[in-house]
């Protein structure tokens, strides 16, 4: 992020969220900038932690996104509309009052959370995880976005152990890591150190992002009621911007397990039985092959005739020929362009032991004009 971008409420919101392969907010403002115009509709089916969402927001157009993740989607709902600063903070402090009844539970979860949060740490999650509602409460769920971008980090920087923030390690493996160099988790006052990230986070005030909206949601359902809703308004999609999942690339809840318990999910990394394989690593080629078709030819009936496409995906052989071939299948008429955007840092697998040759990425852009 440039120099001074944290000048202003939408600075200080749009990073909002450390996830896996987020967009850079730059380059959504700078898409979406280029493809629309104020008041214009952008819809994003893979939102992530709804980064094109809000540039487009605090860019004066409406975006949708739909995410099927909650972390993600905790992330996008609330800095589009954080609630007030005095709620949250009123919020922060009833958990903290509620811990001291979660000493038993705190107690009896895991080896790995006793390497990674202190005592008092682990009751305040308990407290949080047991009573914020996050999926109806707008004070709850800026509570709970807060929590989910502290839970792990830099030592210092965050409520655990040593970690990387934007991916929850193997529990076995986090635990060795930490015995092997005498590492203890940091005995803080929970309430006091949200608190004092709650300040920075809203000194410059809050984002203006009216029009705009995240559903937690499979696309493939969801997008057929976003079509009902902008057919009741004679709305049409100006820019379809989005980054579907790549195919093995990765494993969305193996790497965000850690915060998907602190939302009420197992205290392990282990993949939930009979969960959508949207929450995990694609490893069906006819399934992925599927999800594509289904939500790009969705997306094409929200179209408006003048429409651009803008979709990154990766340069791995499976992932960039069955997304390009969905989207020549389902936008025909558009004129196509493709624009190589080679890895300029090690990847995030890369930072994880996967040595292989990294392709990059590609930006598949289809025009109706």
């Amino acid at each position: 992020m440039a120099a001074g971008a944290y000048n202003s409420a939408a600075g200080r919101w749009q990073g909002v969220g450390p996830y896996y392969a987020m967009f850079p907010t730059h380059f959504a403002d700078g898409v979406i900038a280029e493809h629309t115009r104020p008041g214009d509709i952008v819809l994003d089916p893979f939102a992530g932690r709804g980064t094109a969402v809000f540039s487009a927001a605090h860019q004066g157009r409406q975006g949708i996104g739909i995410e099927i993740n909650p972390v993600g989607w905790v992330y996008g709902k609330t800095k589009l509309r954080p609630a007030a600063r005095p709620e949250v903070t009123a919020r922060l402090r009833d958990i903290g009052e509620l811990a001291s009844g979660f000493c038993e539970a705190a107690e009896a979860l895991p080896e790995f959370f006793a390497h990674c949060f202190s005592p008092r740490v682990r009751q305040y999650l308990m407290a949080a995880r047991e009573n914020l509602d996050w999926r109806a409460s707008r004070v709850d769920r800026t509570v709970m976005a807060l929590m989910l971008v502290y839970l792990h980090g830099k030592q210092g920087a965050a409520l655990s152990n040593q970690m990387r923030q934007t991916k929850s390690m193997a529990p076995d493996y986090a635990v060795r890591w930490w015995r092997e160099r005498r590492l203890v988790p940091p005995d803080l006052n929970p309430v006091d150190f949200l608190l004092s990230r709650l300040r920075w986070r809203y000194a410059r005030g809050l984002p203006a992002t009216d029009g705009c909206e995240m559903y937690l949601a499979d696309s493939e359902q969801e997008i057929a009621r976003i079509d009902l809703r902008l057919r009741e308004r004679d709305a049409r999609v100006r820019l379809l911007f989005t980054s579907p999942p790549y195919f093995k690339l990765t494993n969305y809840h193996y790497d965000q397990w850690l915060r998907l318990w602190l939302l009420g999910g197992p205290p392990s990394a282990n993949r939930i039985p009979g969960t959508s394989d949207l929450r995990g690593k694609f490893e069906s080629i006819a399934r992925y092959r599927l999800l594509l078709a289904n939500v790009f030819d969705g997306a094409a009936k929200l179209m408006a005739p003048e429409s651009v496409v803008y979709v990154r995906t990766g340069l791995g052989k499976e992932t960039y020929e069955v997304t390009l071939q969905a989207l020549r299948e389902v936008f025909p008429g558009h004129k196509l362009e493709t624009q190589p955007r080679p890895y300029s840092k090690p990847t995030q697998t890369q930072l994880f032991g996967d040595n292989g040759v990294k392709k990059g990425e590609i930006d598949i852009v289809l025009s109706s004009s």
